[in-house]
């Protein structure tokens, strides 16, 4: 095959490319996107096929007047490429009057220059050469260098826009980029043609815009798509098909759910946690992300791009806080129903015990029998105390039972002491153990407190002890072992019939959550009651003390 030839095939395969690239262009949905692109397409398609007819035609004046024609067809490329970089970026630059007409003068005035170019020669000159096969030789005027470094100039600006556009994307754009570098690589053939005998002294540019149409219209459009939806877009997105099968996704998303490295043409199913938020009605998934969990609300829509195979984005909202505070609401609401629930029957129980005891106080009075009268208003009393306990912890659930907006850090020892003042444990002690800072709300913490060392010295504690650990503070107290079901000590509707401190550990539970901690009793301890608060508050260096009360 003679060079002649092989020159020819080149530039008529890119022109077919360019030609299929602008017909798979038309389908494009988006209206600016696809007539620059499809601009683009025709007259690079128009400027390959110049140089195919150029290199077989016989006569200068033929080959003059179709080089000059795809000077234009290819001047013309410069401003169709930045109008499609600006509209696929989503900038507005092609939509700016300024931008327009400075455009258009521009245009006018180059393509005037060159078409009176036989007058004044300042663009080209021809002659024949035998090099590296006999054909037409262009010699460039200064004005041709002129053109050409500022369509170049304009050309960069271009590709720097689209290559800005693939890094904010959060994809993997590398093919895309790849592509955007393949359309300007022919200016090293330019180079080459210009400075050796090797090449054809004349302009490649038509075969890098030919392979980037092929590339980004047949090969990835997909991603191309992808990223022009995405552009602007904050957060997790993964594009399905009609099948709802995964097409592609942003590094968000892949940061959310690894598994979608290997998830690309599976069904959304195999996500299975995404598949049942897009399902459910609330429509949030839960993900633990660096160790935290954090809530995100699911959204699928439907969208016609006109082109490639998405038609389905599922979009990822960070609604963490939002969520916290529905949770911690729901979380108030079903403590404070559980414990009106069983308010509700101890009231009952209370005022069928203090009715039935003051009758038989009146019986017994009337009877002469004081003793017995007065053991059944005692009874009555200590029915009405502890009711009236159970009201009082009804109204600190009510006042404290929500996550506080502050905390600060506070020397445990400080508040155990104050918790304790209140105690009524004859012949008990209090010992404070470890590293006692810690970051809490102090009123909240010293009702913890409190009421802990409530429920302890009542299960016949001589001392307790409260010790800092590194993600833990214990309170130990050494009286009875726990029974059998120790997790419903914590348990209000369960707790409100066990006299005076039976929601003693309800309350101890529910200040920790507010504090975002967790409550336990350990059950492996055996020389009494060990709660386990997990606090992951680690202590300071210097927080080292043993305080004794």
């Amino acid at each position: 095959m003679s060079a002649t030839v092989a020159y020819t095939l080149l530039f008529v395969v890119s022109t077919v490319g360019c030609i299929a690239g602008a017909a798979r262009a038309r389908r494009i949905e988006d209206a600016e996107t696809r007539r620059s692109l499809v601009v683009l397409l025709a007259t690079s398609g128009a400027w390959a096929a110049s140089h195919a007819t150029l290199l077989g035609l016989p006569s200068r004046g033929l080959k003059t007047a179709v080089y000059l024609a795809g000077l234009i067809f290819g001047f013309s490329t410069v401003f169709a490429w930045l109008y499609f970089c600006s509209a696929y970026t989503g900038r507005d630059y092609h939509r700016q009057r300024t931008y327009r007409y400075a455009g258009v003068v521009l245009y006018l005035f180059v393509v005037v220059v060159k078409l009176t170019n036989p007058l004044h020669h300042l663009y080209f000159t021809t002659g024949f050469v035998t090099e590296p096969f006999p054909h037409l030789a262009i010699q460039q005027g200064l004005f041709h260098w002129v053109v050409t470094g500022l369509s170049y100039t304009l050309a960069a600006v271009g590709m720097f826009a689209l290559f800005e556009a693939f890094v904010e994307a959060d994809y993997d754009a590398r093919p895309l980029a790849v592509l955007v570098a393949l359309a300007g690589a022919p200016v090293v053939l330019d180079i080459l043609g210009f400075a050796s005998s090797l090449l054809i002294d004349m302009i490649h540019a038509p075969l890098g815009v030919a392979a980037f149409a092929v590339g980004v219209l047949f090969v990835f459009e997909d991603r191309f798509f992808a990223v022009q939806l995405t552009g602007g877009v904050e957060g997790a997105t993964i594009f399905l098909d009609d099948d709802r099968r995964i097409r592609e996704f942003n590094g968000a998303a892949r940061r959310l759910f690894p598994a979608l490295d290997d998830a690309t043409d599976e069904p959304i199913e195999s996500l299975p946690s995404v598949a049942m938020a897009l399902d459910d009605d609330r429509g949030v998934v839960d993900v633990d992300v660096d160790g935290e969990q954090r809530h995100y609300v699911v959204s699928e829509s439907d969208f016609d791009i006109g082109q490639g195979s998405l038609s389905r984005i599922v979009v990822f909202t960070d609604v963490t806080r939002i969520e916290r505070q529905r949770r911690e609401l729901e979380r108030h609401d079903r403590q404070l129903e559980d414990l009106s629930t069983g308010m509700r029957h101890e009231l009952r129980n209370a005022v069928t015990i203090i009715q039935g005891n003051v009758r038989w106080a009146i019986k017994q009075l009337e009877d002469g029998d004081v003793e017995d009268a007065r053991g059944a208003l005692r009874t009555a009393t200590d029915t009405t105390n502890r009711t009236t306990r159970l009201m009082n912890d009804f109204a600190t659930l009510a006042q404290y039972g929500q996550t506080m907006a502050t905390t600060t850090r506070i020397d445990i020892a400080e508040v155990a002491r104050s918790a304790w003042a209140d105690i009524e444990g004859e012949g008990a002690s209090l010992v404070v153990e470890g590293a006692p800072r810690i970051t809490a709300d102090p009123t909240r913490l010293e009702l913890l407190l409190q009421r802990a060392f409530e429920f302890l010295v009542d299960n016949d504690a001589t001392t307790v002890t409260v010790a800092r650990h590194d993600d833990t503070v214990t309170v130990t107290g050494n009286g009875a072992p726990p029974g059998a079901d120790p997790e419903r000590y914590f348990d209000y509707s369960d707790a409100a019939a066990h006299g005076a401190v039976g929601t003693a550990l309800p309350l101890v539970r529910t200040l920790a959550q507010v504090h975002g901690w967790g409550v336990t009793i350990d059950e492996d301890y055996r020389d009494g009651v060990r709660l386990v608060l997990v606090v992951e508050d680690p202590p300071l260096a210097d927080d080292r003390a043993t305080v004794r009360f």
